[in-house]
């Protein structure tokens, strides 16, 4: 097999290519607009995979993640916010683009497999990567390799609901999957900022500032995110033991989440002690590709 890995990041509005050697250096991190178009998507990455190989080797393995599954029965897209991805055969028609073998994976798969080879995670056994963002997502590793599922859904942990659920937390918010109290209409950034600021609000920069300084709205908007993320937290512990939780996405950049949520966890966790570790990325935004990267192994 190649010494080079080339990551791609399929994302909503934007595509990146990174260049990985066999000691996972990066040597050539690049994006491009999303053509926002199925054809226009393939000839697209193979651009961009010309570009790696130029750089690295022309055996160089490709691994792609995407915003959703691949149907393990149909082997077609499934449950990708970029809506036109689902139904299509993406993985078969890349391979046909390219000539070559591809791996194709969902992106939070990808975010934890990054962590758990070479990032905040690396040499634990079982980690749960979890991106805190626009929406809410999981992933598994398990000595080294993403758990899928039979119908490629493990880590799912957006759509599970809130536990251990208060009485001032109903009614349940309905989430666009359908059904109501899901996990990431509590802990997205967006439901954070609504929070803290009321609805419709996004974003929630500065928040942690704003509680310093004494705002009231702020401090009960993080002690109630706080105590549902660790919450939320433990019936993960409960359910698979991990070794890490590795958080990323934009939320993950609050201290105080790190300072504050093992208690909570503790505190659930079915267990007289609780040392799974909660963790922060390592590698920020470039998790994504790295992940993809290392699909084919380091």
């Amino acid at each position: 097999m190649s010494d080079y890995r080339l990551g791609i990041d399929v994302g909503g509005t934007k595509l990146e290519i990174a260049a990985l050697d066999s000691k996972g250096e990066i040597l050539l991190r690049h994006r491009v607009a999303n053509p926002g178009t199925y054809d226009a998507l393939l000839l697209t990455l193979r651009d961009l995979v010309e570009e790696g190989r130029a750089r690295t080797s022309r055996d160089a393995t490709v691994g792609v993640g995407i915003p959703g599954a691949i149907d393990s029965r149909t082997m077609r897209v499934k449950n990708a916010n970029a809506t036109w991805l689902n139904g299509q055969t993406f993985g078969k028609d890349l391979e046909q683009v390219l000539g070559c073998p591809v791996k194709v994976e969902n992106d939070a798969n990808c975010f934890a497999l990054s962590e758990a080879v070479d990032g905040a995670a690396a040499g634990r056994k079982i980690v749960f990567g979890v991106i805190l963002g626009s929406g809410v997502g999981g992933g598994f590793i398990i000595n080294g390799e993403p758990v899928t599922g039979l119908h490629h859904i493990a880590g799912e942990w957006g759509h599970i609901p809130l536990p251990w659920v208060r009485a001032e937390e109903f009614p349940m918010p309905k989430c666009f999957c359908g059904n109501d109290g899901c996990l990431e209409r509590f802990l997205c950034g967006p439901a954070l900022a609504a929070s803290w600021k009321g609805d419709g609000q996004r974003c929630a920069d500065g928040i942690e500032e704003a509680a310093a300084a004494g705002d009231a709205a702020a401090i009960h908007a993080l002690d109630t995110y706080v105590d549902r993320l660790g919450r939320a937290c433990a019936l993960v512990i409960n359910m698979v033991d991990p070794d890490a939780i590795v958080l990323g996405g934009g939320v993950s950049n609050l201290k105080t989440l790190y300072s504050r949520v093992p208690d909570v966890m503790k505190k659930y966790a079915i267990t007289p002690e609780c040392r799974t570790e909660l963790l922060k990325n390592q590698h920020g935004d470039s998790s994504g590709v790295r992940g993809a990267a290392w699909l084919w192994g380091k």
